[in-house]
């Protein structure tokens, strides 16, 4: 038997809306295949977005149904990715990921593996065990699933609550909880890219600071609702069947519309040097992109106030734009686009990937 792997988008209502989930289940998806769950919610993307421990809820209540078991049980077997905010036009939507097998030859297609790291104490939030663990997490997936060509590793971490700061047993990284997602997401990056090589070595004093360590692939998303990293592997496998591959790029800013055209093409998609045309559209399954603000201000020589915004946060600003340009190329607007990108891409910039199905 062969693995084949399937990606599948569905709209969501609300954040506790999962009739489009539960609609693919009716129409024979297997809920014991789903081996991960990525959302774009509604909420604010900051420390209080509850939209994505709502939406985690509604998903593992449902599916503890179909599955007959508890929501406990669904939360520990499925990686659950919630990024919340879809500012800007972007839509709120379900991306539900499942491996089954197949009599089909393998033919090189899409392959997932999905891995978890063992819960954080609050002290090792955005630190070097969170490095670490990340890293081995990575290795597992990828070897789990026989991948030899990683396009996006999807990572969903912890951050630090009052309440985490107080129930630490040594200093905490920072006090600032807000803060405390960037270092999360930062570090859980590093981590990807130390195990794939994009990094020789990092440090405790690296993480947040120094810019120039990155990773291509990464995507990390951070929140109130678990306390250890989440990942899910994406990538091409020649052991693999399906009509299903993914291709990705880097964006050096936000603005990077070349690197987002790159993604289509390597996935196959032909966008014209434009928009894609209906017909290739509908054989867009999933765009995801990281979206942040440069540090310096400036995006190609050109003030930008994202960062200066006390009334809107910078990762906020950040999705609408990425979002915008995303949705330009692709002719879609239920896109993946995370913000808060440290370590992930260079300063401004960061990764995009493509899923797409073959020409017919």
């Amino acid at each position: 038997m062969t693995r084949i792997a399937s990606v599948q988008r569905v709209a969501m209502r609300h954040p506790g809306d999962v009739a489009g989930v539960a609609g693919l289940l009716d129409g024979g998806l297997d809920p014991r295949d789903i081996v991960a769950i990525l959302g774009k919610t509604e909420g604010n993307g900051c420390v209080n977005d509850f939209t994505r421990a709502y939406a985690v809820q509604a998903l593992c209540v449902m599916l503890a149904g179909r599955l007959a078991t508890t929501p406990e049980d669904v939360a520990a077997r499925i990686a659950m990715v919630m990024s919340g905010g879809t500012e800007g036009g972007l839509s709120p939507h379900f991306i539900v990921v499942s491996v089954a097998e197949t009599d089909a030859p393998p033919i090189g297609a899409l392959a997932i593996g999905t891995a978890f790291t063992r819960d954080f104490a609050p002290e090792e939030i955005g630190r070097m065990a969170q490095v670490e663990a990340t890293a081995s997490a990575v290795r597992a997936a990828i070897a789990q699933a026989a991948i030899d060509d990683v396009h996006y590793v999807q990572v969903k971490c912890p951050l630090l609550t009052s309440e985490r700061i107080a129930a630490a047993r040594a200093p905490v990284a920072t006090h600032d909880t807000y803060a405390s997602m960037g270092l999360s997401r930062g570090a859980s990056a590093l981590g990807v890219a130390l195990a794939l090589g994009e990094v020789a070595a990092v440090t405790d004093d690296a993480i947040g600071a120094d810019t120039s360590l990155f990773s291509g692939v990464a995507s990390c998303s951070a929140g109130v609702e678990l306390t250890r990293n989440e990942i899910i592997v994406f990538g091409n496998s020649p052991a693999w069947a399906g009509d299903l591959r993914i291709a990705h790029a880097v964006m050096q800013d936000g603005i990077d519309l070349p690197a987002i055209h790159a993604a289509l093409h390597g996935a196959g998609l032909d966008h014209g040097g434009g928009q894609l045309a209906p017909d290739q559209a509908t054989r867009l399954v999933a765009l995801l992109a990281k979206a942040e603000p440069s540090t310096t201000g400036r995006i190609r020589g050109n003030r930008h106030i994202m960062n200066d915004d006390s009334d809107i946060n910078a990762t906020r600003h950040a999705r609408a734009l990425v979002g915008g340009v995303a949705a330009a190329a692709s002719g879609r607007t239920d896109l993946f686009i995370s913000g808060g990108a440290e370590h992930q891409g260079p300063d401004g910039g960061g990764p995009v990937a493509v899923i797409a199905r073959r020409a017919s």
